[in-house]
Formats: structure tokens, C-alpha cells, sequence
């Protein structure tokens, strides 16, 4: 359903008992709400939550930014190895504050927040600016954006800045799956023809490369959150795959370290994904970390 969240067009997904704690589910660079499995959305829903996931601005089907034009990101990645400033069309705080206009729409006071790669540096935001919306925070493979960290590989950077080879849906996700072939979890290999189904659906259902090139901007824009780090106070858990290609592990204990009290489960084999064997173990993470904010 379409609602009007920070003066945008914003499309959700809400289910579950509106009496429900709600777990608002924000995920990544270039990636539609339906990104979120629905094995782990249904295993958060068996457990009484009400599961909120939503498409961020600029892909799926919340409001595009075409009018910005498209950046060029070659030009971009330069001045970001060189530290010189960034100019982006709309920044992460913009996109927290979207999270917000989601929550406000749906007359939720509070909520478990749960992020996954760029929508775990979203939820640092939102954690860091809001702590009175924020009852917990799982950040799922994500970064603080220190300088210091180890940074992905260049065949991994040309796979992120790839395109596919042609306009048609079949090209579309050939594409997709070369890219998740390098990113995702070698040690959980995907069933090739669930991913295909998969990938076609959310390809039908929109494909917008230049706003996931607009989020990647936006994503180099925000430089290093550390700071913010020591603001937040909500239980927190981090989940990160030991085997991540795209934000190395090191990531992870990074924002282990500089959140108070934080808790993590670090994983063997897992990549930069949501591999289906994974899901009871994620879904049982974020639960116990709303757990945790309810003692």
C-alpha cells in the first residue's frame, strides 16, 4: 500500500496484529521490500510481531528522484578515495527520516528496527537521532563507514558497478545473479531456480538502476558514522556473515566495540545475503534483541 511518509510516496508492507510490537524492516542498497525473505518475515510474524517492511525512496515502488539526473559514480568514487566532499541529491539522514514518516503514518509510537547494509547505516541514524522511536536495533551486515576498515576487493566493486547486458527481464536477472554470485554466501549456495523466481519477481515489480545509483551516492555522501555510535542506547544486536566479500567482517566488530552494550553473532561462510538456511538463525537474533529491550 501506498502512504505519505515524509512527503513522499512511500509503498509498505504491513502484517501482523496492529497490537503487535512492530519490527520495522529497512533493507539495502538498490533493494525492494520484498528483498526481505518471507521465510524470515513469517518467522518474525509466528512469534507475534507486527512486521513492517517498505521500500526506500528513490526504488521499488516509493517515489523516484529521476528529476536529479543520474550521478556518475566513477566521478564520485574518485572523490571519496580522495576524502573531497560529496554532493548527493538526498543523504541517509534524509532516508531515516523517511523511516520515521513510515512509523508516524502508521500511528507507531516505537519500534524494533532492524536494517541490513545500507539500511543498517540508515538505522544508525535513526537509532542515534530518534532513541525515543527505537525499542531495539539489529544491524545485519552493515558498516560504520570508518576510513580505517578493510574495503571490498576491485572485483567486487566492478561487480557492484556492473550492468546487465541487455534491457530485457531475462538480462536483468543474468545480471543479478552474476552480481550475487560474488557477494553472497559461497558456503550456502542458493537454489538457482528459487533465486531465478525470485529475482524475476522483484525485477517485474520494478527495476530502477538510477536510483540504486542515486542510494550509492547518498551511501558515499554520509562518510564515517562512528561518531554517532556513542548515541545510541537501544539494545542492539549485530549479525554479520565472516565470509562478507562486499563490508568485510571487521565492520561488524567495528560497531561492536563502539556501541554500548552490544551483542553479535558473527558467521561462518555467511556472504553479503540472506541465505535460506540462515533465516531461523537471523530471526532468532532479532527477536532476542527485542527481548532484550522489553526487560
Amino acid at each position: 500500500m501506498k502512504i505519505s511518509a515524509n512527503g513522499l510516496s512511500i509503498e509498505v508492507d504491513d502484517q501482523g496484529p496492529p497490537s503487535g510490537q512492530a519490527i520495522l524492516m529497512i533493507m539495502g542498497l538498490g533493494m525492494q521490500l520484498v528483498a526481505w525473505p518471507d521465510e524470515l518475515v513469517n518467522d518474525l510474524l509466528g512469534r507475534g510481531y507486527r512486521v513492517i517492511r517498505f521500500d526506500n525512496r528513490d526504488i521499488g515502488l516509493s517515489q523516484h528522484f529521476d528529476d536529479a539526473g543520474a550521478p556518475n559514480l566513477a566521478w564520485a568514487g574518485l572523490r571519496h578515495v580522495m576524502h573531497l566532499k560529496q554532493h548527493s541529491p538526498y543523504g541517509l539522514c534524509d532516508m531515516a527520516a523517511d523511516a520515521i514518516g513510515v512509523l508516524d503514518a502508521l500511528g507507531v509510537a516505537r519500534a524494533h528496527v532492524c536494517g541490513a547494509s545500507m539500511g543498517g547505516m540508515i538505522a544508525q541514524h535513526l537509532a542515534a537521532e530518534n532513541p525515543e522511536r527505537v525499542r531495539s536495533l539489529t544491524l545485519i551486515m552493515t558498516t560504520a563507514g570508518a576510513r580505517n576498515l578493510p574495503q571490498p576487493s576491485m572485483a567486487v566493486r566492478q561487480a557492484m558497478l556492473g550492468r546487465p547486458d541487455g534491457q530485457d527481464m531475462s538480462a536483468v536477472v543474468a545480471h543479478l545473479q552474476r552480481l550475487l554470485s560474488v557477494i553472497g554466501s559461497a558456503a550456502y549456495p542458493p537454489d538457482p531456480q528459487r533465486q531465478q523466481r525470485l529475482l524475476l519477481a522483484a525485477a517485474q515489480r520494478s527495476w530502477h538502476p538510477q536510483g540504486t545509483a542515486r542510494q550509492l551516492l547518498a551511501v558515499m555522501a554520509d562518510g564515517d558514522r562512528t561518531p554517532l555510535l556513542a548515541r545510541i542506547g537501544a539494545p542492539t544486536f549485530v549479525i554479520h556473515g565472516e565470509a562478507d566479500p562486499l563490508i568485510p567482517v571487521a565492520a561488524g566488530h567495528h560497531l561492536l566495540q563502539h556501541i554500548r552494550g552490544a551483542e553479535g553473532d558473527f558467521i561462518a561462510g555467511m556472504g553479503h545475503d540472506l541465505p535460506l538456511p540462515l533465516l531461523p538463525r537471523i530471526a532468532a537474533g532479532i527477536a532476542g534483541c527485542a527481548a532484550r529491550a522489553a526487560n
